[in-house]
């Protein structure tokens, strides 16, 4: 398959490792061009370089979710590297923690600025992108925590994952007369390395032993329903939440 015959462009945030980086791989594996964007400009060309070794179907660009300025050189570089983009993976950000007492308001506004604020600027910049070439794909990767209330993560990771979700139909509604979808994919505790090595061994137990599957969650499997909510046939779900949580949250 040759970079012309390739499906369409993809940009991933926050793919220069876990379970960004395996996201944009599978896109790379369904044939798309990928963009791997990252803070850590280094960390995204060498996902990409791993990912795509020849390099003909991908790039590496270092973005600061928080600027939406970046996200702005993002789209114009990739238009110059990789073709025009249509489909948007808002991937990046950072799990926080702290109970929710002994958390500052400087710390809740930075943590919320970070999680949802970057949803914000990737939905509105992208978003008017694929509204004027009347077609466009934008998943939003949000957290089971932004459901339950984040039993785990800090308020205000739970409250800006919470937000991620009502920002996922608002975006839905509006581009949705243009041919532009806009979903969101809640995640539950997925099998990552970082998962692993940041959690204590004896809590993870307990972790998984809570979740009614009794396993740690499948990233690719995420990214496989990533790829499937680009696709053109999608045209059919639009500010939809897909729930990946092993039943830990039924609804």
């Amino acid at each position: 398959m040759t970079a012309q015959d390739r499906p369409g462009v993809a940009v991933v945030t926050g793919a220069g490792g876990g379970l960004g980086g395996i996201i944009a791989t599978e896109f790379l594996r369904a044939g798309y061009r990928v963009a791997f964007t990252d803070l850590r400009a280094d960390a995204a060309v060498a996902a990409a370089a791993a990912a795509d070794p020849t390099g003909a179907a991908s790039v590496g660009v270092g973005h600061d979710i928080r600027d939406e300025a970046s996200f702005v050189h993002v789209l114009d570089h990739v238009r110059e590297t990789l073709g025009e983009p249509s489909v948007l993976v808002n991937n990046a950000g950072l799990t926080l923690f702290g109970k929710p007492l002994e958390i500052g308001s400087e710390e809740f506004d930075a943590g919320v600025q970070l999680n949802l604020g970057g949803v914000f600027r990737g939905c509105k910049v992208f978003g008017a992108s694929f509204a004027a070439q009347g077609y466009g794909r934008i998943v939003n990767i949000a957290s089971l925590a932004g459901q339950n209330g984040g039993t785990a993560s800090g308020v205000h990771y739970a409250a800006a994952k919470g937000g991620v979700l009502s920002l996922t139909k608002v975006f839905a509604r509006e581009l949705g007369p243009s041919g532009v979808t806009v979903n969101a994919i809640a995640p539950g505790p997925l099998d990552l390395p970082v998962v692993r090595e940041s959690v204590p061994e004896e809590r993870l137990r307990e972790i998984v032993a809570g979740i009614p599957v009794r396993t740690l969650l499948s990233p690719r499997f995420v990214a496989q329903t990533a790829v499937l909510l680009a696709s053109p046939e999608a045209l059919s779900v639009t500010g939809a939440c897909w729930d990946i949580n092993g039943g830990l949250n039924l609804r």
